[in-house]
């Protein structure tokens, strides 16, 4: 017992709380030890038994989620998970917790089909172990008792005809826990005439438009979410929209992108894996390749292919992750050429374009 991470649900509705103890409990690495309708009784939880990770409703009675996220934070720092609904007028409030301190933001699980439901416990349960992580807390090994698919299911691997060198550089980079505001920090570094960039961050649907808006808003580059048949082209960003895969494409000196449905890849949807595949049989020696902070081993083999394509790799150093997960796994597969600091990526990126 004593190995499980232990959690703390804190929602004013009581279904959703049964709900996320459900899905959770079924995960034999991790225990839920209490549920609070909201803060207040949150705290006296707290004060009963410390958990590993808290899950933390936005809108609720008495205080809302964003004032206890700021007061714990500054009073007994402990991971938070935000929980929030799809609606899209509560994606900013969700981001905004990204920046008072929260791990990561799921959505509130919702009945419906069997494969919906399966895939949002996936998602939940992996979200707390990141979470988790980021605390640098020991994790024991989970059986993975769900399939957990290669990018083989959304394309074939690249062959030995990658694409031939040019002149036009494409960047690909992919995050997870933490990405949120490793983004931010690369691409504010970025000047206006940036090769063109396409980023996977794992990120619930209906929040990815969001997190692209307020990217835009403060960086010199365009930031927009992903559609499909979107150009590639200089000082244009594009992030991949939750819940959709989003592939590299090209068409004679035009890159562009695909949005497509799909299983979960490396467990995630989008999947860095299927970006950095598609870079890897489109781009090739064209693309540099970039892979930030998170839980896992998402974009690890992609990236290995972009190496074996040709292209320039470049992974997040240990000291500056949230979670050195992704990043170790694209170490240890021998696909990266460089490890660095967070501060250097952005002027490494540009020299590798040159």
């Amino acid at each position: 017992m004593s190995n499980k991470i232990k959690v703390l649900i804190v929602d004013d509705s009581a279904l959703v709380r049964q709900t996320l103890s459900d899905i959770l409990s079924s995960d034999p690495g991790i225990e839920v030890i209490g549920m609070a309708q909201d803060p207040i009784v949150a705290v006296q939880k707290i004060a009963e038994q410390v958990p590993d990770v808290i899950t933390l409703d936005v809108e609720m009675p008495r205080m809302d989620g964003i004032t206890f996220l700021q007061k714990l934070m500054s009073q007994h720092p402990i991971p938070v998970v935000m929980c929030s609904s799809l609606a899209e007028s509560g994606s900013e409030t969700a981001l905004k917790a990204l920046e008072y301190g929260a791990v990561d933001i799921i959505t509130k699980p919702k009945m419906g089909t069997k494969q919906f439901i399966e895939e949002s416990r996936i998602r939940i349960c992996d979200s707390i172990k990141a979470a988790a992580a980021a605390r640098l807390k020991p994790i024991r090994a989970i059986r993975e008792v769900s399939p957990k698919y290669t990018a083989d299911v959304i394309m074939e691997a690249p062959n030995a005809k990658a694409m031939i060198m040019t002149t036009e550089k494409v960047v690909v980079v992919g995050a997870s826990t933490g990405g949120t505001e490793a983004l931010s920090i690369f691409l504010q570094m970025l000047p206006e005439d940036t090769p063109g960039i396409v980023i996977v961050q794992h990120m619930p649907e209906n929040f990815t438009a969001a997190f692209a808006k307020r990217l835009d808003s403060i960086c010199r580059v365009t930031v927009k979410e992903a559609e499909n048949n979107d150009s590639v082209v200089r000082g244009h960003v594009l992030i991949a929209p939750g819940n959709r895969h989003t592939l590299l494409k090209r068409s004679g000196a035009r890159y562009y992108v695909e949005v497509k449905e799909g299983p979960l890849v490396s467990r995630h949807r989008p999947s860095v894996d299927v970006l950095f595949r598609s870079a890897a049989r489109y781009a090739g020696k064209n693309a540099v390749g970039v892979i930030m902070t998170g839980m896992g081993d998402d974009g690890a083999h992609g990236m290995k292919e972009l190496h074996d394509a040709g292209a320039r790799t470049i992974a997040q150093d240990e000291a500056s992750c949230v979670v050195f997960g992704m990043p170790n796994e694209a170490i240890k597969l021998g696909g990266v050429d460089k490890i660095m600091p967070l501060d250097r990526i952005a002027t490494e990126t540009l020299k590798l374009c040159l």
